[in-house]
C-alpha cells in the first residue's frame, strides 16, 4: 500500500514554501470554551488561493516543470469544483503552462471569477456536468482525445505529498506551543488532505487520533470503509462543493480506511449554520467544506473535553449569494423554519382566521404561494412558517387542528 514518506512530503513542503509561508495555527479561545477542550484551528483559508488546494497543484506542477528551460508549449488538464482549479491556475501562470480547466456548472461564479483571474491568459475554464464527477469524465476524455497530462485533483501521489504539508505544519506549530494534539480533525472529498496528512501524522505521532468529516448527502469515504472497498455513490447531494465526490481516490483510500480513527457525517443543515454562527460571533468567511471540521468536533464534545483538537479550516472561498440559501438551511435544520401544504375555504376571512387565530405571537409567514381554483370549495397553499422557538411547532399543529385547516408538512429540502 502507497503512503506518502516523510522525506517526500519535507520535499513538498520545501516546494510550496518558495509560493507561501506555512498557514496560521491558532488557539480559540470562545471555542475551547463552548465545547470544553482545547481548541486550535488550522487556517487554509488563509493561503494564496484560500484553499489547501495550493500545496497539492504546487507540488505536482513544480514536479513536472521547475526545471524545463521552456515550459510554454506544454498543456495540462484538469478538473475541480473550484479550489483544485484556483491552485493549478496559479501554478499556471506561475510556470507559464497553458491549463485547461473543467467546472461543473454549479461552481459558484466567485470561484469561477478567482479560477480566471489566477490563471490569467495561461488557463481556458470550461463549465459542463452537474457535479465534480460529470466535469471529470468529460475531462478525462478531453485528456485522452488530445493527448494531454492530467493532473488529479486528490488520486494523485504529489498531490497527497503537498496536502500532507498541512500535517507537517501542524506537528511543527504544535510543538512551537509545546502542546501535542489529542485529535486532528479534517474534511474529505476524495481523500487527498486526509491521505496526506494520515501519511505524516501516523509515522510521527500514532497516538493521535484523525477524524474525517463528510457531508450527510456526500459520504463516499464513509460507506467506502464501512464496505471495506471503493463504492461509488449513486445519489449525491453537492450542497458542500468542496466535499461532495462520488468516488474515494483509489490511492486515498487505503491510507484513509487504514489510519482514520472515524468518519463522521454532518448534516447540511448544521454546516449552514455553523457557517454563520464563524461569520457572526468570529467574524470568519468559511466555505461549506471549511466548516465540516468544526461540525463535526460540535458532535464529539463529549468526548474531547479536555482533548487538545485541531479542526482544518480547509477553505474560505464563499460566495455571498449562496448566503440566502445558507441562511434556510440553517434555519429548516434547526426547526424554526417549516414549510406545509395547507387546505383554505375558498371563502373570505380563511386567511384571516389562519394568521389571527392559528399563527402563534412569535410565529411568522415568510412564503405563500396560492392560486385560487374556480368551482372548488377549498384550494391548497404551500406556506413557510418561522418559528421563533422550534418548541412552538406542536401548538402551530394543535391549531391547525382546531380551526379545521387541513394540513400535510412538506419534506424538509424539498424547496431546493
Amino acid at each position: 500500500m502507497y503512503t506518502a514518506s516523510l522525506h517526500s512530503i519535507k520535499c513538498a513542503a520545501s516546494r510550496i514554501r518558495r509560493v507561501m509561508p506555512p498557514t496560521p495555527l491558532k488557539y480559540n479561545l470562545d471555542i475551547s470554551n463552548k465545547f470544553g477542550a482545547y481548541i486550535w484551528l488550522k487556517y487554509e483559508n488563509m493561503t494564496p488561493v484560500k484553499s489547501y488546494k495550493l500545496r497539492g497543484a504546487i507540488n505536482k506542477m513544480s514536479e513536472l516543470f521547475e526545471f524545463e528551460s521552456d515550459a510554454s508549449n506544454k498543456r495540462i488538464v484538469t478538473c475541480s469544483a473550484g479550489n483544485h482549479a484556483q491552485g493549478v491556475a496559479f501554478a499556471c501562470k506561475m510556470f507559464g503552462i497553458h491549463g485547461k480547466i473543467f467546472m461543473p456548472v454549479i461552481t459558484t461564479k466567485q470561484k469561477i471569477n478567482k479560477v480566471a483571474k489566477f490563471g490569467c491568459e495561461y488557463t481556458d475554464i470550461e463549465l459542463v456536468g452537474r457535479d465534480f464527477d460529470e466535469s471529470y469524465d468529460r475531462a478525462m476524455k478531453y485528456s485522452r482525445d488530445n493527448d494531454i497530462l492530467f493532473v488529479h485533483p486528490f488520486d494523485d501521489r504529489s498531490v497527497i505529498e503537498g496536502q500532507g504539508t498541512v500535517g507537517m505544519e501542524i506537528m511543527e506549530q504544535m510543538e512551537q506551543n509545546n502542546k501535542k494534539p489529542d485529535y486532528i480533525i479534517l474534511p474529505i472529498g476524495g481523500g487527498g488532505l486526509a491521505a496526506g496528512v494520515c501519511s505524516w501524522i501516523k509515522q510521527t505521532s500514532p497516538e493521535t487520533h484523525i477524524i474525517g468529516v463528510q457531508p450527510m448527502g456526500a459520504p463516499s469515504m464513509f460507506n467506502s470503509i464501512k464496505n471495506g472497498k471503493i463504492e461509488p455513490l449513486v445519489t449525491m447531494n453537492s450542497f458542500v462543493d468542496g466535499a461532495s465526490v462520488r468516488r474515494s481516490g483509489e490511492l486515498n483510500f487505503p491510507i484513509c480506511k487504514k489510519y482514520l480513527d472515524d468518519v463522521i457525517l454532518v448534516d447540511e443543515g448544521h454546516v449552514c449554520t455553523k457557517i454563520l454562527e464563524m461569520y457572526n460571533e468570529q467574524s470568519e468567511i468559511i466555505e461549506p467544506a471549511g466548516v465540516l471540521s468544526l461540525c463535526c468536533a460540535e458532535l464529539m464534545k463529549d468526548k474531547l473535553k479536555g482533548k487538545t483538537v485541531v479542526c482544518i479550516i480547509s477553505g474560505g472561498n464563499s460566495d455571498a449569494l449562496r448566503m440566502k440559501e445558507i441562511s434556510e438551511r440553517s434555519l429548516i435544520w434547526q426547526n424554526k423554519r417549516h414549510y406545509f401544504k395547507i387546505m383554505f375555504a375558498q371563502k373570505a376571512g380563511s386567511l384571516k382566521t389562519f394568521v389571527s387565530d392559528v399563527l402563534g405571537s412569535n410565529d411568522d409567514i415568510f412564503y405563500f404561494g396560492y392560486r385560487q381554483i374556480v368551482g372548488q370549495e377549498i384550494g391548497p397553499a404551500v406556506v413557510g412558517i418561522e418559528l421563533k422557538d422550534p418548541c412552538d411547532l406542536e401548538a402551530l399543529k394543535k391549531n391547525m387542528d382546531k380551526y379545521g385547516f387541513r394540513y400535510e408538512k412538506i419534506q424538509n429540502y424539498d424547496i431546493f
